[in-house]
C-alpha cells in the first residue's frame, strides 16, 4: 500500500500516513459491517479517497488532485485483481526500497527508513538494531521522510551509475531485515518468519533486476541457505535449536539448491573480473554448512580461511566474533579466544553475541565456571525470550 500510494502522491511520509488511516478505518468498520470480499481493494480505494481529501483540504496541488482522481477512476475497475498482480505489487515494493535508499539520506537514515516502511519493523525494534534510543530513532525516521519530500525524490527505479550507487545500501537493508527475522531482537519468538520470507523475496527481485552483480547473487544465496534451516531451528515445543544440534533432514533442500547455484554464477562473473565482496564470501561460508551432511562433517578449516578473507574485505566486530567461532572449531578453543580477546568489548556492549561466543569457547576449553558467567551475562543482554532460555540453560549446565 505504501509503495502504491507513494507512486501516486510522490510523498513517502504522506503515503505511510494515508495507509495507516485506511487500516484504522478498516479496524473501525469491518467488525460492524464485515470483512469485504476483497480487503486489498477496499483498503486501496479508501486510501486513495483519503489522498484526494488531503490535497483538497490543503487547497494546493490541484493538479495532483486531478491526477489522483484520474488514477482512481482508471484503476478502481481492476483493483479487485490487484492481489493477483504480483508483478505490479513487487514493482512498487522494489521502487519503494530504492527510494528509501536515496543518496540524499545518510546511510543510517536509509537503513532505518527502509526497515520501517518495507520491513515493517517498529521504531523500537529499529532502535535496538542500531543500538540507539527509541526517541532519537523516531526523529531520524521523521527527518528522513521530510528530506525525501524536500528533495522531490522520484519514485522510479534508478538506472546506470545511480542504481550502482544505491545498490550497496539496498543490499544492506535487505540483510538487516533478514537478520531481524532470523533472530528477533525482542519478543517471545526466536524468529520472525514474516521478515525472513520478505527479505528473501526482495533479494530474489533484486537479483532479477541485476543478474550480473555477484554481490547481489551472493546475498540471495546467503539468505536462501540461511532460511533453509528455519524448520529445524525450533524443537517440538518451540525451543531454539542451535546449528550443530539441528536435524539436517528438516532443512529445505530446494532452498539449499537455489542457494548453492548463486555462488557458482557469482564465481563465473568474478572470473571475468567482476569484483566480489562480503555477501559472496558469507554465502561461501554458509555453503560449507549446507554441504555437510552432519555437523561433524563441516570443513571448519575452510570456513576459518574464508572468515580471514572476509575480515580483510569487510572488517568489523561481528565478523571478528564469528571468525573466533570458526578458528575455535578449526584449531581449538584457545585460538578462538585469542581472536575474541582482541575485539573491543565496547563495540558490542549491548549485544549478547560477544559473551555468548566467549561462553561457548570457554566451555569447550573446560573452563566451565567462566563459561557459566559468560552465558549468564549474555542472557542478561538479550531481549529475545527464546534466546534467553538457551543461554540460561547453557549457564546452568556449566555451574
Amino acid at each position: 500500500m505504501v509503495g502504491a500510494l507513494t507512486r501516486m502522491t510522490r510523498d513517502v511520509g504522506l503515503a505511510e500516513d494515508i495507509a495507516q488511516d485506511a487500516l484504522v478505518a478498516a479496524l473501525e468498520q469491518w467488525p460492524t459491517v464485515g470483512v469485504p470480499d476483497n480487503p486489498v481493494a477496499w483498503l486501496m480505494t479508501t486510501a486513495k479517497r483519503r489522498a484526494v481529501d488531503h490535497f483538497r483540504r490543503a487547497d494546493t496541488l490541484r493538479r495532483k488532485v486531478a491526477e489522483i482522481e484520474h488514477a482512481r477512476g482508471g484503476e478502481e475497475d481492476t483493483m479487485p485483481d490487484i492481489a493477483s498482480r504480483i508483478d505490479y505489487i513487487e514493482d512498487d515494493v522494489l521502487r519503494l526500497i530504492f527510494l528509501t535508499c536515496h543518496p540524499v539520506l545518510t546511510p543510517e537514515s536509509r537503513a532505518a527508513l527502509t526497515l520501517r516502511l518495507v520491513g515493517g519493523l517498529t521504531t523500537a525494534e529499529i532502535a535496538r538494531a542500531f543500538l540507539a534510543g527509541e526517541s532519537a530513532m523516531g526523529q531520524r525516521i521523521s527527518r528522513a521522510k521530510k528530506t525525501l519530500a524536500e528533495a522531490h525524490a522520484e519514485f522510479e527505479l534508478p538506472t546506470g551509475p545511480e542504481r550502482a550507487e544505491r545498490l550497496d545500501d539496498v543490499m544492506a537493508v535487505i540483510y538487516l531485515i533478514f537478520n531481524e527475522g532470523y533472530t528477533a531482537t525482542t519478543g517471545a519468538d526466536w524468529m520472525r518468519s514474516d521478515l525472513t520470507t520478505e527479505a528473501v523475496r526482495l533479494a530474489r527481485m533484486l537479483a532479477a533486476l541485476t543478474p550480473d552483480e555477484p554481490e547481489v547473487l551472493g546475498l540471495l544465496a546467503l539468505l536462501e541457505i540461511q532460511a533453509s534451516r528455519t524448520s529445524a531451528r525450533l524443537d517440538a515445543v518451540g525451543r531454539p535449536v542451535l546449528l550443530e544440534a539441528q536435524d539436517r533432514s528438516r532443512w529445505d533442500r530446494s532452498m539449499i539448491r537455489r542457494g548453492l547455484t548463486a555462488p557458482d554464477t557469482a564465481e563465473r562473473l568474478a572470473a571475468r573480473g567482476v569484483p566480489i565482496g562480503r555477501y559472496f564470501l558469507q554465502a561461501a561460508i554458509a555453503a560449507q554448512h549446507a554441504r555437510a551432511q552432519r555437523s561433524e562433517d563441516t570443513d571448519w578449516r575452510r570456513i576459518a580461511t574464508l572468515y580471514d578473507v572476509l575480515a580483510e574485505a569487510a572488517p568489523g566486530p561481528i565478523v571478528e566474533v564469528n571468525r573466533a567461532v570458526a578458528h575455535g572449531r578449526a584449531f581449538g578453543p584457545g585460538a578462538g579466544l585469542a581472536i575474541l580477546d582482541a575485539v573491543d568489548p565496547t563495540s558490542l556492549r549491548d549485544s549478547p553475541l560477544l559473551p555468548s561466543v566467549r561462553g561457548d569457547l570457554l566451555e569447550r576449553a573446560g573452563r566451565r565456571a567462566e563459561a557459566a558467567d559468560a552465558f549468564t551475562e549474555a542472557a542478561a543482554r538479550t531481549g529475545n525470550a527464546g534466546e534467553r532460555v538457551v543461554l540460561e540453560d547453557r549457564a546452568a549446565q556449566n555451574m
